[in-house]
């Protein structure tokens, strides 16, 4: 008991870690218990502190906080009716395409499968190659038809998106118009001793903001330049594929080998082993190296590094935790971990001991 009672007192002595712990440890209950309820909140926060950059850049250039704040929302809702109204009909007018020509395809992809057995005697047999395609079969049709049932009939989807396409908007509005009104009602409720928290926020603050800037702006030229490319190639279905690409660079290193199949896969069906087959693929390689040489290094420089293996873990645990949001947010929750671990305050028993022992190395060095 004595150990536990000088490890506690050791870490949780000081007034202000507990304050930071108390803080931190009620926005996650926030997240994880009001989550779902306060979803709409969420989505209009994310949007609002992505366009509060774009406010204080009009400011700087002289024009008044509200101006800036109106040209803004101005423009944020011209490229929501814009996703509403083009990009979001294209897209399941794409889906159902796709969902359509699936018996077709999946006839194609049973007989290049079934060459397989003539290759392989012994080794791949004929009837499991049927059997594969076909279960593969039922289930992409079937997943396919749930998606588009889901997404046009729905009766709770269709509310859903009518209340965040009303409640957003008013509450981005809001959001960019009184943040610094609503961080000062924020602030009331902090401990006044808080410096350590106000230190890990401000961190916090620093790495959400490049990261999730930056994600977004990535997103939308990666998938922007797939779209063009592929439809100068003449691909099918290109806002499917241009979607799935943006959204590959979620997920560091296993996103790209992901969609590179269905990539791949459309392009095979289109036009068979030919030069266009491999001008696709290498249009998609440059897309992905040009993406991870050049755009990432340059809109993720402020970002603190993270090693490889920490990024897989923290897409494992925050995505098991949130879904979508978790991968999303996988690597500056990291960054939060990090930032947390780094400006917790060590022990001076340590600093002592470690100073008293390098003291006692020089003077038997000297």
């Amino acid at each position: 008991m004595d150990t536990i009672r000088n490890w506690l007192n050791r870490y949780l002595g000081d007034p202000q870690v507990v304050g930071m712990l108390l803080v931190l440890i009620a926005l996650t209950l926030i997240i994880i218990v009001l989550g779902r309820q306060l979803a709409p909140a969420f989505a209009a926060l994310i949007i609002a502190y992505l366009l509060s950059g774009l406010v204080r850049r009009l400011q700087l250039i002289g024009l008044p906080h509200l101006a800036a704040v109106i040209i803004v929302f101005l423009v944020f809702m011209t490229a929501l009716v814009l996703t509403m109204f083009w990009l979001i009909p294209l897209f399941f007018r794409q889906l159902a395409q796709l969902v359509q020509q699936m018996p077709a395809i999946l006839s194609d992809a049973q007989a290049l499968l079934l060459r397989l057995p003539e290759q392989f005697p012994g080794v791949i047999m004929e009837q499991q190659v049927t059997q594969l395609v076909s279960s593969i079969g039922t289930e992409i049709m079937s997943s396919g038809q749930r998606v588009l049932a889901y997404s046009v009939s729905s009766v709770f989807v269709a509310i859903t998106v009518i209340v965040y396409l009303i409640l957003v908007p008013l509450m981005v509005f809001f959001m960019i118009r009184d943040q610094d009104r609503i961080l000062a009602w924020l602030a009331g409720f902090l401990p006044r001793d808080r410096q350590l928290t106000d230190t890990v926020l401000a961190e916090i603050n620093d790495q959400i903001g490049n990261y999730v800037r930056g994600k977004v702006w990535e997103i939308l030229i990666v998938g922007s330049v797939t779209y063009a490319t592929f439809t100068f190639l003449g691909v099918q279905y290109t806002l499917l594929l241009a979607v799935a690409t943006g959204l590959s660079v979620l997920i560091p290193f296993v996103g790209v080998a992901v969609v590179t199949l269905p990539v791949a896969a459309v392009a095979y069906f289109q036009f068979g082993i030919s030069a266009e087959f491999y001008y696709v693929l290498i249009a998609y390689g440059v897309i992905q190296l040009l993406d991870g040489n050049l755009l990432s290094p340059l809109l993720f420089s402020e970002v603190v590094n993270l090693h490889p293996i920490a990024i897989v873990v923290a897409i494992l645990v925050f995505g098991g935790l949130w879904g979508f949001w978790g991968v999303f947010f996988a690597i500056p929750l990291a960054t939060v971990v990090n930032a947390i671990l780094r400006a917790w305050p060590r022990p001076e028993v340590f600093a002592n001991a470690a100073g008293g022992d390098g003291g006692n190395r020089r003077r038997e060095h000297g």
